[in-house]
């Protein structure tokens, strides 16, 4: 019986418990991976010195029928958004309100209205929709002077073309394959977009599948920005050094003139 363990009766017990879990925890696991199947036209965006935008296609294939939300967002950083007053006649700075967590982009599409296909509750904690995005602002004001505060940053943001005005649109092709395009402006903000897909029924959502868009400089541009933050000093030396070299030969050619 060499090579061979014996095992108790107990160990067998056990040994087939947990082989029977694992063989009921497969299927179930499958079934939630192909009941919302996403992919992109590309998972990176290069962004060099000839960048004028990009256009990302996302499509996927749903397991049964269902309508389909897109949310696609940058990392969040700190917004300060700034009320002007006219004084004598002069525009100047009256008031402000910093955001703590502004999504530098936002894109959404669904194949419906939103109001249609979830409860306004169900919007707010999933931050559906740019009504619904959660800005957490740095201190309290008043309800009505922070609802105009929200309502400019979300126009600045779509003047420049990165937030959506609006709803985009899913288009389905048939009743499971489904698209969509999230257009990126040239001045999109880089990092790791989060791509997350809804499949949505009866004002529910049944199943959720993410995805991650890198957004990232390339090139020489690239190369310049990551030594300027890893070699802060030298780039700092640098700097000088060529805004004294300019300063010299300007004048040396202006004295000549």
């Amino acid at each position: 019986m060499s090579g061979v363990f014996a095992i108790s009766r107990p160990m067998q017990a056990i040994v087939l418990v947990i082989t029977a879990l694992v063989v009921l925890e497969i299927p179930a696991d499958a079934a939630r991976d192909d009941a919302l199947a996403i992919d992109l036209s590309q998972d990176l965006v290069g962004i060099s010195t000839s960048f004028s935008g990009a256009n990302v296609l996302l499509f996927g294939a749903t397991e049964g029928e269902g309508d389909v939300i897109v949310v696609v967002r940058s990392p969040n950083s700190q917004v300060i958004v700034r009320r002007k007053d006219r004084v004598a006649g002069i525009w100047v700075n009256a008031n402000e309100l910093v955001f703590d967590d502004a999504p530098g982009f936002y894109h959404v599409a669904a194949s419906a209205p939103l109001d249609e296909l979830l409860p306004e509750p169900e919007l707010d904690a999933n931050q559906i929709g740019t009504e619904h995005i959660a800005f957490n602002p740095h201190f309290l004001l008043p309800l009505d002077q922070e609802e105009a505060f929200r309502a400019a940053l979300v126009r600045n943001k779509q003047r420049t073309g990165l937030y959506t005005q609006g709803l985009e649109r899913v288009d389905f092709r048939g009743h499971r394959l489904f698209r969509t395009h999230v257009a990126l402006p040239a001045n999109v903000p880089t990092g790791d977009y989060q791509v997350t897909v809804y499949l949505v029924t009866d004002r529910e959502i049944a199943n959720v599948s993410k995805s991650v868009l890198e957004v990232r400089k390339v090139g020489f541009g690239a190369k310049l920005t990551e030594f300027a933050f890893e070699q802060s000093p030298i780039y700092g030396l640098i700097a000088i050094v060529i805004a004294l070299i300019a300063g010299w030969f300007a004048g040396f050619v202006f004295r000549k003139v």
